[in-house]
């Protein structure tokens, strides 16, 4: 786990470095907008510990896309991934947190020496059709549980799926307040960030007030 001492030492120095970056997030904000650095999120991915976190990880804008490379344990064997990724629909309720993603441009490539282990030979045979991300998919016996649907380039997640988001009382209670009242209309890139376009739907208001009154 990341100090959050080290993370608000971090935005407080690029906050320094960058003083228009307040006023540029104080404007957008009035248009529902609000903007991640992506200096941030490669601080972030910097600081991701663990055997299993991925390794030298890259970030950058392919814009409206964002492009993230990294290394992998695929199997045993070190394999360096990278894509293009575009969010193109995110579907919030009580219960869900659907969010849909085309992968572009989805290259993979050894890491390191070369072994022969099943992935190594796979890769370096060329038969993938990484042009079809979604259809390899269907293939891998034990898909991560958040994967609920993939066909050609698209895949579709959803968060509520994973075990440890399901059962956070407090994130679901949270969620059902704000689900009838905020969406998300568009999650894209410029040259240095990531901006999330909220979506607000005053027609939800009372729905969101009879939740509310009803968390204890």
């Amino acid at each position: 786990m990341i100090n959050p001492r080290l993370m608000l030492s971090a935005a407080l120095g690029y906050v320094r470095k960058n003083p228009d970056e307040v006023v540029r997030q104080a404007t957008k904000a009035t248009g529902l907008t609000f903007g991640v650095p992506l200096a941030s999120l490669r601080w972030l991915a910097g600081h991701l510990t663990g055997k299993k976190a991925p390794k030298d990880i890259e970030i950058l804008s392919a814009a409206p896309a964002l492009r993230l490379s990294a290394v992998v344990d695929a199997v045993g064997t070190s394999v360096r991934a990278s894509a293009a990724i575009k969010v193109e629909d995110v579907t919030l309720s009580p219960d869900s947190i659907r969010i849909a993603v085309r992968l572009r441009d989805v290259k993979l490539a050894l890491a390191g020496d070369s072994n022969e282990s099943p992935v190594a030979t796979l890769i370096q045979s060329g038969v993938l059709d990484l042009s079809k991300p979604g259809n390899l998919l269907k293939f891998i016996p034990k898909k991560p549980l958040a994967i609920v649907e993939a066909d050609g380039d698209r895949i579709v997640v959803d968060l509520m799926k994973i075990p440890q988001v399901a059962s956070d009382v407090r994130f679901r209670k949270v969620l059902s307040i704000l689900s009838p009242v905020l969406g998300i209309r568009s999650i894209e890139t410029d040259r240095d960030h990531l901006w999330v376009k909220l979506r607000a739907t005053p027609s939800g208001l009372p729905e969101a007030i009879a939740k509310l009154r009803g968390v204890k």
